[in-house]
């Protein structure tokens, strides 16, 4: 059984921090009823979930992949850019050491984001600035190099994270909206895809893709290249620089 760490939007979500777009209304409900479909779509894809405590009280807490970032048996709890949300962290660490991980913590004045790393096979995408300074960088490489991770420090700037800007398909092949990546050749295998949340993918296993339903010239693009596209609403979670990978920490085997 794959198993994904949750945690359901705050009433508060739209006090949540908004970086490089404007602010707009975020309406609760709404945002409360498309984690549900998220969540959902997660478990008809095969996915046991986990709900990590503490969302009711974080405006940003829902978006739980930047508490923390696996790669094989060591997970390492965050330190967030943005000191409001480090207390997110706690209820994370709790519930994943009861999955038996090794934990290493980023400590001051080490700064890193989740959503800044993304990883594709045994190498590790990271950027810094923005919300992960350069000894983020250096404590995320000390705590999964000696477990086999090669980790690459990559430039973003035009958006808040890493995984903002790209992910990558089930063959290592990262995809992105190329307005919004600053330097596609650092990565062996780049696509560029025709709209921005084409960039975000969850990988399900069996091919499928778990994605935003705004953009259906992305979803036809992969369709085409024999992957199933799992499209959900996450309009609310857009408006706060959130998707689909914020949404969930996916522990695999």
């Amino acid at each position: 059984m794959k198993k994904a760490l949750i945690r359901r939007p705050s009433p508060r979500i739209s006090e949540g921090i908004v970086t490089h777009i404007e602010r707009q209304p975020v309406d609760a409900e709404l945002a409360r009823v498309q984690w549900d479909g998220y969540v959902r779509a997660m478990e008809a894809a095969g996915w046991e979930t986990t709900e990590v405590p503490g969302g009711e009280d974080f405006p940003d807490g829902v978006f739980i992949e930047d508490a923390l970032v696996v790669y094989r048996d060591r997970a390492v709890i965050t330190r967030p850019g943005a000191e409001a949300r480090r207390p997110e962290t706690a209820g994370a660490e709790s519930v994943i050491e009861t999955f038996g991980y090794a934990i290493s913590r980023i400590e001051a004045p080490g700064t890193l984001d989740g959503g800044d790393v993304l990883k594709v096979g045994d190498t590790i995408y990271v950027t810094r600035g923005g919300r992960t300074n350069d000894e983020g960088v250096a404590q995320l490489r000390d705590a999964f190099g000696p477990a086999g991770a090669t980790v690459v420090v990559v430039p973003v700037s035009r958006v808040l994270h890493l995984k903002s800007a790209v992910t990558a398909l089930p063959d290592g092949t990262v995809i992105g909206y190329e307005p919004f990546v600053d330097d596609p050749s650092v990565f062996p295998r780049f696509l560029a895809v025709p709209e921005e949340s084409g960039s975000h993918v969850v990988l399900l296993g069996e091919d499928r893709l778990l994605m935003a339903a705004d953009c259906p010239e992305s979803a036809a693009l992969f369709a085409g290249m024999g992957l199933e596209p799992v499209p959900v609403d996450i309009s609310e979670f857009q408006k706060l620089e959130g998707c689909v990978t914020c949404l969930s920490v996916r522990l695999r085997g």
